[in-house]
This record gives structure tokens, sequence and C-alpha cells, in this order.
């Protein structure tokens, strides 16, 4: 092509980059300008957000291995979202409502327990301001104290620990609907030794959740009774492939029942 083409080559480049800022999709590239996206720590990086003026909605979710999904901790937006309950929930509710203008983000961390959440909860949970904060968190705890890990986390200090994360995030973010998943256990794989003793543990743990959503008048996602039932449809290691973590379909489960549970009493989420 000759010179005089550049110029309006040029525009179109231009054009092209200023039209994807405008219509405000997180992590898209210009191939025009070839330009990467920094990788990021979720502690220095800014949640990416639409740049209109309309009203977003913020969903987040918060938890341990089972909401993190195995997702990326940078803007990698193939993987941003993890594999699990939670990307399944972000893409359906994304593809189905464009005009809810919704923004969601995940800040599930692997291995994670209650007081690890307490340890990153300004930077995590309060300075992202979500409008809905969706919680799933106690099967570290209760794996602490049955196999007697280091940072033991007993039931009571459980609820003590939610608690007060709770309710710093009614102060800060009075306007915030919140939704508690319970944990959620199978008698297989790593729970199968001591499932009497996980058993316990856990159920001390749903107690807790279900005392906490009713103090704070949070919505309750009842995780275990949804499983126990699935388990008429198919064997236990058809949902949850380790006692602990779901398969693909425990996934797809969990998603389906927190749009039943959420969709009562949030009206934009169906």
């Amino acid at each position: 092509m000759n010179k005089k083409a550049n110029p309006r080559r040029q525009f179109l480049r231009q054009t092209l980059i200023a039209g994807a800022a405008t219509v405000g999709l997180p992590g898209i590239l210009s191939a025009a300008s070839g330009s990467m996206l920094n990788a990021q720590t979720d502690q220095n990086s800014e949640v990416q957000t639409p740049t209109d003026d309309d009203k977003k909605i913020t969903i987040l979710f918060q938890g341990d291995s089972i909401t993190d999904g195995g997702r990326s901790k940078n803007n990698d937006w193939n993987h941003l979202m993890g594999s699990g309950y939670a990307y399944l929930l972000s893409s359906s509710l994304w593809y189905r409502f464009p005009d809810k203008n919704f923004q969601f983000v995940n800040r599930g961390i692997s291995g994670n327990k209650i007081t690890d959440l307490a340890a990153r909860w300004q930077t995590d949970t309060i300075d992202i301001k979500p409008d809905v904060l969706s919680i799933l968190v106690g099967v570290n705890d209760a794996n602490s104290m049955v196999e007697h890990r280091p940072g033991e986390v007993n039931s009571v200090k459980f609820e003590t620990e939610y608690r007060t994360l709770l309710q710093q995030t009614k102060e800060k973010l009075p306007e915030v609907k919140l939704i508690l998943g319970e944990p959620f256990i199978f008698q297989l794989g790593r729970t199968e030794k001591n499932y009497t003793l996980w058993l316990d543990e856990i159920k001390k743990r749903q107690a807790s959740v279900r005392i906490l959503a009713n103090e704070f008048d949070a919505i309750l996602v009842d995780y275990q009774q949804a499983f126990d039932d699935a388990l008429k449809r198919a064997p236990a290691n058809y949902w949850i492939w380790d006692g602990v973590h779901p398969m693909p379909a425990g996934h797809e489960l969990m998603a389906r029942h927190w749009t039943k549970r959420v969709h009562k009493k949030l009206s934009f989420i169906k």
C-alpha cells in the first residue's frame, strides 16, 4: 500500500482502540496496537469495570478452592473467573442479561480458612465495594481440626471470625446483599477415613452459617441438601470427586442451586 494510505490506516487503528475503551470490556487487546496486559496480583490490581455511567451491579465471590476454581490471578479473561460454579454463574448471567451491567469478581483462594479471609478482607472485599457478596468457606477450617493442621480453627473461632467479617462488611457497605453458602462434604476420598469426625466438624460450621445468615438477613444457600438430593440421580463420585471438591456436574449443581435460592430475594438474578 502506498504512503498516502497511512493516515487513514492510523485513523482506523485509533478508532478501533477508542471503540474498545468505550465499550468498556475488561481485558480487550487491540490487534492494531499489539499491546499486552501486564500480569498483576490480586493485591495490586484494580477491578476492571465498564467506563459508562450506567449503574453497575458488582457481584463478588469469596471463599476457598471451590470458589477459586483454578482462576488466574491477573487480567487474563480466559481464566479470570476460574472453572467452577462462579465461572458458570457469571457466564450465564453475563450472556442472558447484558442490559444489567453485571460486574463479576472472583477472589476465592485455594486453602483459605475464615482467618485467611480476614487477613485480606479489606483489599479483597471492602475495597471492591460489591453490591452482592457471595461467601463459601468452612471446609478447610473443618479439615484443620480433623487433620490437626497448623492454624487450627475450631467451630467457635470459625463463627466468631465470620461474624466479625460480616459486621465489618455491613458497617462499611450497609447496602450490600449477603449470600452465605454452607460448606459440604461427601463420604469418599479424603473424608472417608475419618468421616465421623469430618461430619461432626462440617455440621458445626453449617449450623454457624445458618445462624449468621439469619442474624445478618443474608440469603442462605444450602449446598449440602442440594448434593444429598442429587444422590437420587447419580452416586456421590459423580458430583464430588474427593469428598470435598465438586466434579463438573457438581459445579453445575451449585450454580443452579445458588440461582434458585438467590433469585427469590434478588429480582435482578434469574
